[in-house]
């Protein structure tokens, strides 16, 4: 696909095309140079997203969440909603696992809903090295939230702060001791902690060492408790 090409999905992203916006992603995503093209016309018409970026430990039930964010942005703000859903690569294609589409089956047939996973491709930090222009697509194309989920990586997880104008950290009970909540380098990007799970035994323990956290750091961002998703 030649540069001419790939300038023709541009007017079709902006005017709605599912079609032409899940091209687009491809050439964006695939580093093409026509992707690039593409970005730069596109850029005047971004900036008018919210991003927001969940991020913590695989396991705390991240996608959970963020299948539960978009559903309540749906049916109580109207509001239209793309998820890039960075996923570990497969060790034989290099292709998103596409683990997090499971847990996101209540957004499934909603056209104001566009699920994007992508592989990380072994770029550290929890994002895939062309996230950044897969988000700016969905801004420009109209989509009022756009939520990220990083791969879950643990404490060197802090690119999404750069990327995202919210940021969730996601913990839950039984997920490592105490002492190494407090220490983990991930919360301090934090705007928003949630202790997801929090029917689990010990969620008392692990909200109490994250305020403890909270207060050594002098840093408070909103604390958040909230039972597992049925």
């Amino acid at each position: 696909m030649g540069s001419d090409a790939a300038l023709s999905l541009v007017a079709p992203v902006l005017a709605g095309d599912r079609l032409a916006l899940a091209r687009l992603l491809t050439l964006v995503e695939n580093n093409a140079p026509e992707g690039l093209t593409a970005l730069d016309e596109l850029f005047p018409h971004a900036g008018k997203a919210h991003l927001i970026g969940v991020t913590g430990a695989p396991g705390t039930g991240k996608s959970s969440l963020v299948n539960q964010l978009a559903l309540h942005y749906r049916k109580n703000e109207q509001k239209t909603v793309a998820i890039v859903a960075v996923d570990p690569s497969s060790p034989f294609t290099g292709g998103a696992v596409l683990g997090d589409r499971v847990r996101m089956k209540d957004l499934g047939g909603d056209p104001g809903v566009f699920i994007r996973s992508m592989a990380a491709r072994g770029s550290l930090g929890g994002l895939a090295q062309t996230t950044a222009g897969i988000v700016q697509v969905f801004d420009a194309a109209g989509y009022a939230r756009v939520i990220i989920e990083t791969v879950g990586a643990g404490q060197g997880e802090v690119d999404i702060a750069r990327l995202a104008h919210t940021t969730l950290v996601v913990e839950a009970p039984g997920f490592g001791d105490d002492i190494q909540a407090i220490k983990a380098g991930i919360l301090e990007i934090a705007d928003i902690l949630v202790v997801n799970k929090a029917d689990r035994p010990g969620v008392e323990s692990t909200e109490k060492a994250l305020k403890m956290m909270l207060e050594l750091g002098q840093r408070i961002p909103n604390l958040m408790s909230g039972s597992r998703p049925s």
